[in-house]
């Protein structure tokens, strides 16, 4: 059996390099670098934000895609980006790190940002394309 990277949740390059996709990233990112600056919050630090927001990046988009089109045989492919995006990852760098974990909390918090993304940046076309909504591609 030949390997199918089609199979793979990875976002495409293309769709990874979209001027509006990579814009709402900065603004997300943003926000989630000033918040770990400036909230005296325990486990919320740069590091952390920026491998939990790359994963999101990479992955939700993809993720939300197969469940919006029902492809259950990605179902546990689908589970585990989403909780390696929003919990594994977390769990593993502060683990290492030794940082303090909040582990509830941060996964009701991940998981909402994790799949808002996702169908924010579900579809596959330009911001000129989106002004077109019934035609656009997923």
């Amino acid at each position: 059996m030949a390997f199918d990277s089609r199979s793979l949740l990875l976002e495409s390059p293309n769709e990874l390099r979209r001027p509006w996709k990579l814009i709402t990233l900065a603004i997300g990112l943003g926000w989630l670098i000033y918040g770990a600056l400036f909230y005296e919050i325990g486990d919320w630090d740069v590091g952390v934000s920026l491998i939990m927001a790359g994963l999101t990046y990479l992955t939700a988009a993809p993720s939300a895609r197969a469940l919006w089109r029902r492809e259950w045989t990605k179902l546990p492919l689908i589970l585990f980006c989403y909780w390696f995006a929003v919990d594994g990852s977390y769990l593993l760098w502060h683990t290492v790190l030794g940082n303090p974990i909040y582990r509830e909390a941060n996964f009701y918090a991940s998981s909402a940002l994790y799949w808002l993304c996702g169908f924010i940046w579900l579809p596959r076309c330009s911001l000129a394309e989106l002004k077109n909504f019934k035609s656009i591609p997923l």
